[in-house]
């Protein structure tokens, strides 16, 4: 078998691919030094909640400070619990610990997202929120969170860093509760070239909070500082470059789900392995994006070696480390599924860079590993 290269993610071919079109785009702005809070922001944040399906969107640094501006928009008091998936980011918990909550991290279900009845088994006198993770670009199963939130009273913000344009049940990641995050990474599916976010909302004065927050407290109508704040803007340059992408964003979403499903096709039967859900068809309860292809696999390490000597790069979600993982945090939480699936978990390759071809050569070095 030919030895490749196949990175996990190609970095450069993100300006490689389009230097041209990308040269003009920031060209555009830096000629007219609209280069803060200008146009391109704004027409991209009204593109973005169109997408969406909100009423607003507010353009931030990174998907982090999204999360920190609609907690603190929401507020928190001190000892607040706010539940979370073990399986996330740390920003969803240090976000909800800089708000002045308290992140409690609960365990994950067969889909390897948050466990609806972890969930309500976790709920305390203390617990104000609930915080899904629509994670590696496919939305939870949102009925029952939204039911248990509503019969205890709680509400839901969702961290939709990773799911722009997942879908549950024809509704998209990030529309389900109060408010949620996007993150446009650049490895992300919608990513732009340096780190960049957006916060979506529907609730007009939860909008106007998180807009004061994001600029200095500053009002959207009269500019006036009518709060403490902070500074979280969304460039004008990355703005433009992101406003561009989305127009063929439904092309880059198609492609991912074609990887996947060549992917599904080809591995489904190795026992060694468990494979996330297929892409749905039209109509089904899930629309999944694939930010990422995570699967876990027997001798996963040895894998991972086997791989990569042939040239093939994988990752290894959060460093192996789940939220509950955390102990020098003061994380002391019982999270056994959670813990069996960082034994074994592991992302393919997942982008629009790589071939149909460079899909089949990974799944026949996989094969080859478990065959030989």
């Amino acid at each position: 078998m030919t030895h490749r290269n196949i990175p996990f993610f190609e970095y450069p071919r993100l300006w490689i691919d389009e230097r041209d079109e990308l040269m003009k785009i920031i060209d555009g702005i830096a000629s007219t030094g609209g280069f803060i809070m200008q146009k391109a922001l704004a027409d991209f944040e009204m593109e973005l909640a169109h997408y969406a399906g909100v009423e607003y969107s507010v353009g931030v640094g990174n998907a982090t400070d999204g999360m920190e501006i609609f907690l603190e928009a929401i507020g928190l008091n001190t000892n607040d619990e706010v539940i979370i998936s073990s399986h996330t980011m740390l920003a969803t918990a240090s976000a909800v610990k800089v708000a002045g909550g308290k992140p409690i991290p609960v365990d994950i279900g067969e889909d390897n997202l948050i466990c609806p009845d972890a969930i309500e088994a976790a709920i305390t006198a203390k617990t104000v929120g609930i915080m899904p993770t629509q994670l590696n670009g496919r939305t939870c199963d949102m009925d029952p969170i939204t039911n248990i939130a509503q019969k205890h009273g709680l509400f839901i913000v969702e961290d939709a860093a990773q799911a722009l344009g997942s879908k549950y049940k024809g509704k998209h990641a990030g529309t389900f509760g109060l408010a949620s995050d996007i993150s446009f990474f650049p490895a992300k599916v919608l990513g732009c070239l340096g780190d960049a976010g957006a916060v979506l909302v529907n609730d007009k004065r939860l909008y106007e909070a998180v807009y004061q927050i994001h600029d200095h407290g500053r009002d959207v109508h009269d500019g006036e500082v009518k709060r403490w704040g902070r500074n979280s803007r969304l460039d004008n340059i990355q703005a433009a470059i992101l406003s561009h992408k989305l127009k063929s964003y439904q092309s880059v979403v198609d492609r991912r789900r074609v990887v996947a499903s060549i992917y599904e096709e080809r591995l489904n039967t190795l026992e060694e392995l468990k494979l996330p859900a297929p892409p749905g068809d039209v109509g089904s309860s899930h629309y999944d994006v694939f930010q990422n292809y995570e699967l876990t696999a027997e001798r996963r390490d040895e894998l991972r070696a086997f791989l990569a000597h042939r040239g093939i790069g994988t990752l290894i979600q959060w460093g192996g480390m789940a939220i509950h993982h955390f102990t020098n945090l003061g994380f002391d939480q019982m999270c056994p599924k959670t813990d069996k699936f960082f034994e074994s978990c592991l992302m393919l390759p997942m982008n629009i860079f790589i071939s149909d071809d460079d899909v089949h050569y990974i799944c026949d070095v996989v094969t080859e590993f478990y065959r030989s």
